[in-house]
């Protein structure tokens, strides 16, 4: 396991400091904020830390309501608000500075049978035969050198692969607003079902609004030329799925308006199952 997964996994293991609240710490992303995914993912810890383990996450709805300190700790209140013989739902909130940053709902259900099927897994290059990021980065002579190093190491803790250049790799150059990424743990991780989902969950947000991007020509948050934060996120989880094992992000943008921009996108594992859905809104704004 490489030493920036471990540090995400110290990350997501909160301390339970009474019954219902949880502490976690935080940590600076590229912008100098805490990153949205962690948040998320954190609060989904705490939710599912309160929940039977015989019931596993399917749903998450979410808000964004202020910028979070990374020099500051994060307080996560779980509110068990339903407990039925299928379905469990969990309200968390996160406060730093005794303001509320961040709101989650969550929902868990029992393993059941039923109908199945799925939307049709899209053409994909094999991921192994793409450059890795720090291959991608290198040839990226336009980026601040430290912008560059800021970003990989933000994400050092998974192998994530664009298909084609992402929006920073050739901005000013309109295109199609979809994008597709292969990502992975970057390294083992335990069987705990939550912890595969909390990891998704952590990565969901780090290129879904990269869409949006593309379809203007902008480069986004590593050029300057965006300024942008997530508003809300949603996420389905329809079928198990393993996080350090090869997953394709299929992402587009239905919609830009009003200084927002909505991401939508189908999570897949390597041999074509839909294991979840996500849908984001974000400020997307040209710096003024």
């Amino acid at each position: 396991m490489s030493q920036a997964l471990q540090s995400l996994l110290d990350l997501l293991d909160l301390e339970q400091i009474e019954e219902n609240i949880f502490r976690g710490r935080s940590r600076s992303a590229v912008v100098p904020r805490v990153f949205g995914g962690q948040v998320a993912a954190q609060a989904l810890v705490a939710a599912g830390r309160t929940v039977p383990e015989d019931r596993f996450a399917h749903s998450l709805h979410s808000y964004f309501l202020r910028l979070g300190d990374p020099g500051a700790p994060i307080v996560y209140t779980v509110d068990r608000i339903g407990d039925g013989r299928s379905f469990t739902t969990r309200r968390v909130v996160a406060v730093q500075h005794g303001q509320p940053i961040f709101h989650l709902s969550a929902s868990f259900q029992r393993y059941e049978e039923g109908f199945d099927h799925q939307a049709p897994m899209p053409p994909a290059p094999d991921p192994v035969t793409l450059p890795t990021a720090e291959e991608r980065m290198r040839s990226y002579e336009h980026i601040d050198p430290e912008v560059r190093a800021k970003i990989l190491h933000a994400r050092a803790e998974v192998d994530l692969r664009y298909v084609d250049d992402p929006p920073h790799g050739r901005y000013g150059q309109p295109r199609e607003p979809r994008s597709q990424v292969w990502f992975r743990a970057n390294g083992k991780l335990a069987d705990d079902p939550l912890l595969h989902v909390c990891l998704a969950t952590y990565v969901s947000d780090m290129t879904l609004l990269d869409s949006v991007l593309l379809a203007h020509g902008r480069g986004g948050w590593a050029v300057g030329d965006v300024v942008g934060a997530s508003l809300d996120h949603a996420m389905w989880f329809h079928r198990p799925f393993r996080a350090d094992e090869w997953l394709l992000y299929d992402q587009e943008s239905p919609s830009a308006s009003g200084g927002r921009g909505l991401g939508q996108a189908r999570i897949y594992t390597q041999d074509g199952r839909l294991a979840i859905t996500v849908i984001q809104e974000g400020v997307v704004r040209i710096p003024r």
